[in-house]
This record gives C-alpha cells, sequence and structure tokens, in this order.
C-alpha cells in the first residue's frame, strides 16, 4: 500500500455506516498503522492535527479547523507541513465511525483508525500563550502577525505546532502521551519535527487550572526556567 498522507482536504473520503453524528463523538484522538507508519489524529474543541512518524523519523503532519454538521465534517487546512498549496482549502468530509473504530475507504483500500481516548480531561482543549514570568510578574503576550502557535490537548495526548496560514509556511510541531495528577503534568515525546532525537524523552512541569487558565512552570528542554499561563481558545464547533 502506498503512504496513506492523511490530509482531509486532500482526499476523496466515504465513510461506511453513516449515521448522524456529534461533535463530542469524533473528539479525542485516533491512531492508524499502515506498515511501519504511524498516524495520529485529534480532533479537539474545532480543530484537528494530523501527524505521521516513522520509529523515530517524522514524516509530516497536516491540520486546521473543522465542524461537525449532521453527517458532515466541514474542514479548513491552516498547515501542512507536506504540500503548503494544500493551505486554505476546504471540503465537506461525510464521515461515520463504529465503536471504537473509524473505518475510511479511500483509493489505496480500507482505513481502520483505533480510538485512544474521547477527548475527556481537565487539561483538553486547545490552547495559546497568553503570559510569561518576567522579574516576578506575569507579563501578557499578545499574538501579533500571522505567526501562530497551538497547543491541542485530547484525553491521553498532545501537540504544539508554529504555523503561520497567511503566508502558507510550517514552522515545526511535536506531541504525544501526556498525563496530569497531583499538580504534576508530564510530557512523554513521541514525535518532533525538529529533532528526532528527542523521541522518547520525558519532559516534566507543575501545573494547574486557575480562573480557567492553564499555569505550566518548571524546565524547559534546554534546562532553561519557565513559567507559562495558557488560555484555552474558543470553540469553533
Amino acid at each position: 500500500m502506498k503512504t496513506f498522507l492523511f490530509s482531509i482536504l486532500a482526499l476523496t473520503i466515504t465513510f461506511s455506516n453513516l449515521k448522524a453524528q456529534t461533535p463530542a463523538q469524533v473528539e479525542g484522538a485516533w491512531t492508524f498503522n499502515e506498515d511501519e507508519k504511524l498516524h495520529y489524529i485529534f480532533f479537539q474543541d474545532g480543530f484537528y492535527f494530523h501527524t505521521i512518524q516513522q520509529g523515530n523519523q517524522f514524516i509530516g503532519s497536516d491540520g486546521g479547523n473543522y465542524e461537525v454538521n449532521n453527517k458532515v465534517i466541514s474542514t479548513r487546512v491552516l498547515f501542512n507541513s507536506m504540500d503548503s498549496t494544500k493551505i486554505g482549502n476546504a471540503i465537506d468530509v461525510p464521515f461515520s465511525f463504529t465503536g471504537n473504530q473509524l473505518s475510511i475507504s479511500v483509493s489505496q483500500g480500507q482505513v481502520n483508525f483505533q480510538r485512544v481516548d474521547e477527548g475527556q480531561a481537565p487539561l483538553a482543549g486547545v490552547w495559546r500563550i497568553t503570559g510569561r514570568m518576567q522579574d516576578g510578574k506575569i507579563t501578557p503576550i499578545h499574538q501579533t502577525g500571522s505567526r501562530q502557535t497551538y497547543k491541542l490537548l485530547t484525553g491521553s495526548k498532545f501537540q504544539w505546532v508554529a504555523m503561520d496560514p497567511e503566508k502558507k509556511q510550517f514552522s515545526g510541531t511535536g506531541g504525544g502521551s501526556y498525563t496530569f495528577k497531583d499538580g504534576k503534568y508530564t510530557e512523554h515525546i513521541e514525535f518532533f519535527s525538529r529533532d528526532n532525537s528527542r523521541v522518547g524523552a520525558s519532559l516534566n512541569f507543575d501545573g494547574k487550572l486557575e480562573n480557567g487558565d492553564w499555569h505550566h512552570s518548571g524546565l524547559s528542554s534546554k534546562g532553561a526556567k519557565i513559567y507559562e499561563i495558557w488560555s484555552r481558545i474558543g470553540k469553533a464547533n
């Protein structure tokens, strides 16, 4: 089978057993194994991110916004590391799933995604950094220009993406699994576009939810002390 590059907007997709679905049923993390390649796809709060990994090697990632309307997912691409000409494209995709399996028919054959989680957890959502501790004070961070950085968390998976949809640029992404318990937030890196050697590493932080914001503190991957505030962005659907 040829590599299944799952850009929702680049393929004609037919899902079996069509029934009316809701955004909550689609949300969460899904995976699909294609030969030696692992596909992740995350749906959360109006965003979808899809990534392909082979061993420790990052293959590519794409994603954007989505809405669920009865039997259709309406999508719009915000980034695509494999083909920037797809950025800005939109399409309505018929869909359905049965139990914990999402069965998709494409030109190469049937593809079966397996559910990892249902997108339910205290930190589940799409986040954007809005503040950082500097000299003992929280300094607000305001997004300027068209460059955007988001962090998407499902019930057990995470992915951050840096992109510029206006300029059709992809700057980087990374993700994997996470845990959040008793004020401790831990990331287990499963893919990283900038440095494959980081795959398998774990990063530990202090974390808390305060007035709806996520306070994130500890040491960065470079060993620098950080204290960041992240805020959820509104649901698109």
